[in-house]
């Protein structure tokens, strides 16, 4: 969405990442693989430091301005003799991003002024800055402010949904998400942000329904739930359908290509034709393959 998109505010970035913990591949879950560097994602940290170096260290916004118009003229003369290298140009544009950050991510993270409905919503003690609940308050005032696309990650590499010893852990992750998520969807319909926001709550694969280490349950990519709500979305339906055991889709596959596929289409896009030219060929985000699932569009 960055890529085609861009972002509606300029002194934010485009993709942004809210996660309490690395999870286990790290940072690259957010990085902008073969796109240029500026497309990946901004992490956001819940805690009394969000963003590292948020606030300016200059002594006024005048003197900050005039030392990045400055270093502004020394890149692009370093640049002139660099034309094709895309991570310089992600540098210099990131400098640019972070000085616009500064004018506007306090006032975005700072929830002050929301009402203590809204914090009850969310389930959100007022003067908290951590926990999913936070994350899901701080998602919605960012898409309200034009960040285009939000990804929510809950947990890190320990103590997550990774459940192989004992299928018990699920319990109070689940009840960590569940008044947050269900707040965040509440919100953005009240304040008519739902019809034009693609929410979309989805993982890498299931759980097998067999055993493993006696109460846990091992990796299943053959059969697992997401799901969608807002924008092009028809609300209260199930699509698709497994075995009575949940070890294998009878009904209605969806393939992950026709998962990406329908969220693009909702955005607005023929996922067959937003390309990105890359070591010699077009990129397609659903490769080869990829169809709507049409069954799910309101």
């Amino acid at each position: 969405m960055s890529y085609p998109l861009g972002t509606e505010n300029q002194n934010l970035p485009s993709f942004v990442v809210l996660a309490p913990q690395l999870p286990y591949a790290g940072s690259q879950v957010w990085s902008s693989d073969f796109l240029p560097g500026c497309h990946q994602g901004t992490r956001v940290l819940a805690g009394a430091e969000p963003i590292p170096d948020l606030n300016r260290r200059a002594p006024s916004e005048k003197i900050e301005r005039m030392e990045l118009s400055l270093l502004e003229r020394f890149n692009k003369k370093h640049q002139q003799s660099r034309q094709s290298d895309p991570a310089l140009a992600a540098r210099i544009k990131s400098f640019e991003t972070a000085f616009g950050m500064q004018q506007v991510m306090p006032e975005v993270l700072d929830f002050s002024k929301e009402t203590d409905a809204t914090l009850e919503l969310y389930g959100l003690e007022r003067g908290s800055t951590k926990g999913f609940a936070w994350q899901c308050l701080a998602a919605r005032r960012m898409a309200e402010r034009g960040v285009r696309f939000i990804e929510l990650i809950d947990v890190g590499s320990s103590g997550n949904w990774d459940a192989h010893a004992d299928m018990r852990s699920h319990e109070p992750l689940a009840r960590n998400v569940d008044q947050p998520i269900a707040g965040l969807l509440k919100d953005l319909k009240s304040r008519g942000l739902l019809e034009d926001t693609l929410v979309v709550w989805t993982t890498e694969f299931g759980r097998s329904p067999g055993a493993e280490s006696k109460k846990g349950r091992g990796h299943h990519a053959s059969a697992f739930t997401s799901w969608m709500a807002g924008g092009g979305i028809k609300g209260g339906m199930v699509y698709g359908k497994t075995d009575e055991i949940g070890g294998r889709v009878v009904e209605d596959p969806v393939h992950v290509h026709d998962l990406h596929a329908t969220i693009l289409h909702c955005l607005g896009f023929n996922h067959e034709k937003l390309t990105f030219r890359h070591a010699g060929r077009d990129f397609r985000l659903t490769d080869v393959a990829g169809n709507v699932v049409k069954a799910v569009l309101a």
